[in-house]
């Protein structure tokens, strides 16, 4: 899998279908065949980056 920001491998598991880019510091989770993008804010909420990328960009391949 590749980060779809900033196209590093430098990806870690951190849940079940979660993972993080230790690269661009983004959470990326995946349902149904889509990556679903999240930036961590600093007080630990997650804003949602989905509509910087086109569908086909967060497709994974399965």
């Amino acid at each position: 899998m590749r980060c779809p920001n900033c196209r590093s491998k430098n990806i870690g598991i951190i849940g079940p279908e979660q993972y993080y880019c230790w690269d661009c510091y983004i959470e990326l989770s995946v349902q149904n065949n889509m990556m679903h993008l999240h930036e961590v804010e600093m007080d630990g909420t997650l804003s949602s980056l989905d509509d910087l990328f086109s569908d086909e960009e967060r497709r994974v391949e399965g």
